[in-house]
């Protein structure tokens, strides 16, 4: 490689560095961003024996939207991305995830769990059971212990959003029935957030509701923490709008003594983080103007990427909705796309075009 060239690609690749680490002034609030995260985090893909063996049994190609992975939660989060997205299954006698089904239709490629810790008792990390197993953290202890490894080595950090989906339901085709969550399931849940993180990392509802009555009322008066309060911490947020965030939310008006916000529709008094999956939504815009956080998708079932269609993310940059998940912070290593999702600038973080007008420097 001839000595200018090589010279050329050191200072694209340090520009590329910069614009990966700039983030918006410290005076902008929590609100006031626009972030890019991934989704199903901790996902890794399917093994590749049971995901032909199934694959050729579907013939509706559903098995096809399962067909991404990524990367270490940490490396990740050393790129810039400033939301993760952890699915948590309880388990409260332990075991009930060790010997995914899937693995006695094929031979593993690798083996699973060699150091047992499925056997234990705890909240465990994986997307579907028996089927789509494997994960960079399967334990939700090992998971927070990584983000506060992390944190620690990257003092001041923007504020990394965490949308936590528990599960549960209904028994597979191979006989596994989700432990279903309960109130006291969801008090060990925010335990084990305080005791794993610590809630010096953390930005909570009461935090963010200070003296206002609700905590809707202290995000429409505009309470949220600005960069500079909220830098070094993570804000979870439950990924559900059914019976377990009503179970949630059970004896916590406005989220008191929770470490979690919720999706709760605007009018609630839990109200202050909102999913709108579809990024065409025509009420995001307003949403965030009036002070929600808003999550949606540039991505989903792999579609986007296979088609390299970006329509999705541009309508999710121009909604101004704060969260945006993907795939596809890079591109596929399973089939051929150039697709991938970044803002123009090359970062994973931004100022949130909707409030540029505001006196903020």
């Amino acid at each position: 490689m001839k000595t200018g060239t090589s010279a050329i690609l050191i200072l694209l690749t340090a520009c590329s560095l910069q614009a990966q680490t700039k983030a918006p002034d410290d005076s902008f609030k929590l609100n006031q961003i626009q972030v890019i995260g991934s989704h199903n985090s901790y996902k890794q893909a399917i093994e590749p024996a049971l995901f032909k063996l199934i694959q050729a049994k579907d013939s509706t190609n559903r098995l096809g939207g399962l067909q991404y992975e990524h990367i270490a939660i940490t490396e990740q989060l050393n790129m810039g991305l400033r939301n993760l997205e952890i699915d948590v299954y309880a388990d409260s006698k332990g075991g009930k995830y060790a010997h995914p089904k899937g693995l006695d239709l094929v031979k593993p490629d690798q083996p699973y769990d060699t150091a047992g810790v499925m056997n234990q008792p705890g909240f465990k990390v994986l997307h579907v059971p028996d089927i789509d197993f494997r994960s960079s953290s399967l334990t939700f202890d090992d998971c927070l212990q990584k983000l506060k490894n992390w944190s620690n080595s990257n003092p001041g950090h923007i504020p990394v959003f965490i949308t936590l989906e528990p599960k549960d339901g209904e028994k597979n085709r191979f006989g596994t029935t989700p432990e279903a969550f309960t109130p006291a399931l969801f008090d060990e849940l925010d335990a084990v957030i305080r005791e794993k993180l610590g809630i010096d990392k953390l930005i909570t509802p009461d935090m963010v509701r200070g003296n206002f009555k609700t905590l809707e009322e202290a995000v429409l008066n505009g309470n949220w923490p600005n960069l500079k309060q909220a830098k070094g911490k993570f804000l979870f947020i439950l990924d559900n709008s059914d019976k377990k965030r009503d179970l949630y939310m059970q004896d916590h008006p406005s989220l008191k003594g929770r470490l979690i916000f919720v999706n709760a529709e605007p009018g609630k008094p839990e109200a202050a983080t909102l999913f709108r999956n579809n990024s065409a939504d025509p009420t995001i815009p307003e949403l965030v103007t009036k002070g929600y956080i808003i999550r949606t998708r540039a991505d989903s079932d792999t579609k986007e990427a296979r088609a390299n269609d970006y329509t999705h993310f541009k309508q999710a940059q121009n909604s101004g909705a704060q969260i945006i998940t993907t795939d596809y912070y890079k591109p596929s290593a399973f089939f051929h796309s150039p697709y991938h999702i970044i803002f123009e600038d090359g970062s994973y973080v931004r100022k949130n075009h909707l409030f540029e007008k505001l006196n903020i420097k």
